[in-house]
C-alpha cells in the first residue's frame, strides 16, 4: 500500500531526536517551532501513531518511534552524505575525467595541455583514451572527446579548437618535377594511412577540387600517421600528410612539398563534451583550461 505521507515530515522527526529539542531542529532547518510542531503532528495522524512523548523539559521517544527513528535516519543520513558529494562535485576541483581523442593529433597537441592541468589540479585525475577508432562515448562514460572533423552526436557540444590541411609531400631527393596535376599521382608509389582518403585537394590559385583516391601503387598502407610520416621521410612514397606534421619537417628540409597550390579543405580539430548545465566543476575547469590554450595559440 503506498504511502500518504510526506518524506520531509520523517526528516524532520530524525532532525528532532537528533538534535535533542524542537528549538533546535526549528533553528537547523529553518523553520519556525509552531510549523515544526505542526508538521509533527500531521505526521503522527497520518501515520495514526504516537512517535515522541513530550513534556515542559524533554521529548523521548515511544516504542514505536525508536523503531522509525533507526529505520529512516539510516536513509536520511545516506541521502546527505550523497548531497555532499554532488555538492563538492560541482564545487571543487576533485575526482576523474574519462578523455578520449586521436592518437597522434591528441599526442601533438593535448599532451602538455593535459600535463599542465594536472599539475595545477592535484586532486583531479585524468583517464586518457588515445585511438584512432570512433568509439561510443556515451557507452564508454566519456566526459571529453577531441575529434577530427565535426561529428553529429545528439546532446553534445561541439567546440572548433582550430584548422588543419593535408599537404603532399615526399622525400627531398624524389624526382616529383613531372608531377603538374594531382591527377598524375596514380603513376607514383605511395604512402597511405586509413581515414585518409581519398586525398581531397582544393588549388589555392584556381579553387579546382579534385578528390583522388590512392588505389594504385600503393607501397604501404598503415593506420597511424607517426609511421606513415617515417615512411615518406624514408623515400618509401609520396603521401597526404596533416600540416602540422609536414610543416616542421618541411622546414628541417626532412621533406619536401610537391604541388604546393594544392592541399585539403580545413579539418576542424574539435572539443566535444555533453550539453548540459550542470557540468562537473572538474569537467568545466578542463574545458576552459583547454579553449585557453587553443584560444592563446
Amino acid at each position: 500500500m503506498a504511502a500518504n505521507y510526506s518524506l520531509d515530515d520523517l526528516r524532520y522527526f530524525c532532525t528532532i531526536v537528533k538534535l535533542g529539542s524542537f528549538k533546535k531542529a526549528s533553528a537547523d532547518l529553518g523553520m519556525s517551532l509552531s510549523t515544526l510542531s505542526r508538521r509533527i503532528r500531521l505526521l503522527e495522524q497520518t501515520l495514526q501513531l504516537t512517535l515522541l512523548n513530550r513534556d515542559a523539559h524533554r521529548i523521548t521517544l515511544t516504542h514505536t518511534g525508536e523503531l522509525y527513528y533507526d529505520r529512516y535516519r539510516k536513509l536520511f543520513d545516506e541521502v546527505e552524505c550523497i548531497e555532499q558529494a554532488l555538492c563538492d562535485e560541482k564545487e571543487q576541483p576533485t575526482g576523474k575525467i574519462r578523455i578520449s581523442a586521436p592518437i597522434y593529433m591528441g599526442k601533438h597537441f593535448l599532451s602538455a595541455i593535459f600535463c599542465e592541468f594536472l599539475l595545477q589540479y592535484p586532486d583531479i585525475q585524468l583517464d586518457l583514451r588515445f585511438s584512432n577508432n570512433l568509439i561510443d562515448i556515451e557507452k564508454e562514460g566519456i566526459d571529453i572527446a577531441f575529434r577530427v572533423r565535426n561529428p553529429a552526436i545528439e546532446d553534445w557540444v561541439i567546440r572548433k579548437l582550430k584548422l588543419t590541411h593535408n599537404l603532399l609531400c615526399v622525400h627531398p631527393n624524389y624526382d616529383h618535377q613531372s608531377i603538374t596535376h594531382p591527377e598524375q599521382l596514380k603513376d607514383h608509389p605511395k604512402v597511405t594511412c586509413l581515414g585518409l582518403a581519398p586525398w581531397q585537394l582544393k588549388n589555392q590559385q584556381t579553387s579546382e577540387e579534385y578528390s583522388f583516391n590512392p588505389n594504385t601503387h600503393v607501397r604501404l598502407e598503415v593506420d597511424e600517421i607517426q609511421m606513415m610520416k617515417q615512411a615518406v621521410e624514408s623515400g618509401v612514397g609520396i603521401s597526404y600528410i596533416p600540416d602540422y606534421i609536414a610543416l616542421p619537417l618541411i622546414e628541417a628540409t626532412k621533406l619536401k612539398r610537391i604541388l604546393p597550390d594544392w592541399k585539403s579543405d580545413g579539418q576542424p580539430f574539435s572539443i566535444l563534451y555533453r550539453d548540459r548545465k550542470q557540468i562537473p566543476y572538474r569537467v568545466r575547469l578542463l574545458i576552459d583550461h583547454t579553449l585557453q590554450h587553443f584560444t592563446n595559440v
